[in-house]
């Protein structure tokens, strides 16, 4: 295909042909010299067939070309086109084999099974819950450990209901000894309550006020709120469906209800609770409450008490690639991560299976996809401002300024590889880098033992230049070839054949492995993601990096 827009471009160019003149029925000579003959001139006559290769195909062109073809020139043109053409229908099939295998493995890209799959209509109100202890709290919402009621135990809401006693000392000291008496068994689910300080209490304001939370949210999560029994939920106005990924965390159900009296609510977050509960509070009688599958810890929690290897950073990294790469396909940015935002589990081997969670900031406007007209500095720019990419930091509002967050997130990934590769990130902290101001040249080096590929790649998305910057997509490409594809980068003289032969054995290795319930699940996971989203200009591009890469060190 480039060849031939090449091949389209040049013809545009070439200078027109004078055709000639039609000698004057008067018999007197033209006093003017003819004109000398043009050098294009016997290029014109195989113009229509070269035309005829470029619209009808190289086989049935080619053969028009030569048929045509006059003196040298010709026959060199038809040399090359014939040495070009089986180097173009190497790219065909590369091309037609990515597709092919992308429609394979784009059904089986799914997330994990759902722990709420054997409850399929439960789990819809509060009261049906177990809710244990404080998982954590953030800077709008308080997460809880919580389990279904089953018909062994009795199905309440731990400290439901409004607390109208004066002291409110022994209030939350009598929730938390109620809490005690919980049932023995794990807490498989984690319930978000939001902190409702601004919005009115009915469910439609407080739904349309927090929809950005409802982002990730599974098909059947409102059903309960609008007694929807079929299953499809009823879409916030406005706001973008995220399909499921493995790599992002889903809300499986999300709800209204009224404001309890959860264990440490006096201690962690007094003032939001409402006056039913807090003579002194400021929060609504009601808010959302969103149902997620609870998480060991975060991101942060992890690489504080652990020191992973290479293969298992690497692999870090690129589920989070994976996953940015997801929400800028339909259109998303989270515009707050960081490794707090990030929740990890592990898989059979031991392996840390990473989901991006809290979409509370993110853009996910139906009419404005990731470009975001900044016409007043009050506007919302996101979460995190520490780690906000250099275009979104740097923007000055105004009536033409628009904010492109097609990369941003990618950038927040490349500051956070630091972290997972065992340093503090270059944007935290006393003395640390501003995202307005650092020079490409500031940033510190990852440890030695990091790999080459590994190094260039977060290299690569830290660069100021949104234009400049790789896309997730292409940086994941890089880390899955330098992961799995050696044999490939070991070849002197790549060609797409060889390229095809790789994928297809990726591809028969991720099937064998799904069947035969692997011990590694996160790598094959992330094998399907890469077949899933498989496509050649991308591929092609990690692969010339790759190897230019390898090229320069050596």
């Amino acid at each position: 295909m480039a060849v031939r827009l090449l091949l389209a471009r040049a013809l545009r160019l070439l200078p027109r042909y004078r055709p000639l003149r039609v000698p004057r029925l008067d018999p007197r000579p033209d006093p003017r010299p003819a004109p000398p003959p043009s050098p294009w001139r016997p290029w014109l006559s195989w113009l229509p067939a070269v035309r005829s290769l470029l619209l009808r195909g190289p086989a049935e062109g080619l053969a028009a070309v030569a048929r045509r073809g006059r003196g040298g020139a010709c026959l060199a043109l038809v040399m090359a086109l014939g040495l070009v053409e089986p180097r173009l229908e190497e790219q065909r099939r590369a091309e037609a084999a990515c597709r092919h295998i992308q429609t394979v493995f784009v059904g089986k890209n799914k997330p994990q099974k759902d722990p709420l799959s054997s409850f399929r209509w439960q789990g819809f109100k509060l009261e049906e819950y177990l809710i244990g202890q404080p998982l954590g709290k953030g800077c709008n919402a308080a997460v809880y450990e919580a389990a279904i009621s089953s018909s062994h135990h009795p199905q309440r809401c731990v400290g439901q209901g409004p607390v109208m006693q004066q002291d409110h000392s022994s209030a939350s000291q009598a929730a938390e000894e109620e809490a005690v008496v919980k049932p023995q068994e794990a807490f498989p689910l984690a319930i978000k309550m939001m902190w409702n300080i601004s919005d009115s209490s009915s469910s439609e304001a407080i739904l349309s006020a927090m929809g950005r939370e409802l982002v990730p949210a599974t098909g059947v999560a409102l059903a309960g709120e609008y007694g929807a029994v079929s299953g499809h939920r009823k879409p916030v106005p406005g706001r973008k469906k995220l399909q499921p990924h493995p790599n992002i965390i889903q809300v499986l159900r999300a709800f209204t209800s009224s404001v309890p009296l959860l264990p440490g609510a006096f201690t962690e977050y007094p003032d939001v609770l409402p006056v039913s509960l807090n003579p002194r509070g400021i929060g609504r009688s009601r808010t959302l409450f969103l149902v997620m599958k609870s998480y060991p810890c975060t991101l942060c929690q992890y690489l504080r008490e652990n020191s992973p290897d290479v293969w298992l950073c690497t692999m870090m990294m690129l589920q989070l690639l994976e996953g940015v790469d997801h929400l800028v396909q339909h259109g998303i940015a989270h515009r707050d991560l960081k490794s707090d935002n990030i929740l990890v589990e592990f898989d059979s081997a031991g392996c840390p299976w990473l989901v991006i969670t809290d979409f509370g900031c993110c853009l996910a406007d139906e009419h404005l996809g990731l470009r975001l007209p900044f016409t007043s500095s009050g506007m919302d720019r996101g979460g995190n401002s520490a780690l906000m990419a250099p275009e979104v930091s740097t923007a000055s509002a105004g009536p033409n300024t628009v904010i492109n967050y097609s990369k941003a997130d990618a950038w927040a990934v490349g500051t956070m590889a630091y972290e997972i590769f065992g340093l503090a990130n270059p944007f935290y902290g006393q003395g640390s880098l501003e995202s307005r101001s650092y020079s490409e040249a500031q940033l510190p080096s990852l440890p030695q033992h990091v790999p080459l590929e590994v190094k260039q790649v977060v290299k690569m998305l830290l660069v100021r230049d949104p234009k400049k910057r790789l896309s997730a997509r292409v940086a994941a490409n890089v880390l899955h070839l330098s992961l799995w594809g050696e044999s490939v980068l070991a070849s002197k003289t790549l060609k797409p054949d060889q390229m095809i032969s790789w994928l297809l054995c990726q591809s028969a290795s991720a099937l064998l492995m799904e069947g035969l319930l692997d011990k590694s699940r996160v790598e094959t996971k992330m094998k399907m993601c890469f077949l899933a989203n498989l496509e050649f200009e991308d591929l092609w591009a990690a692969i010339f990096l790759l190897l230019a890469w390898r090229s320069q060190a050596g």
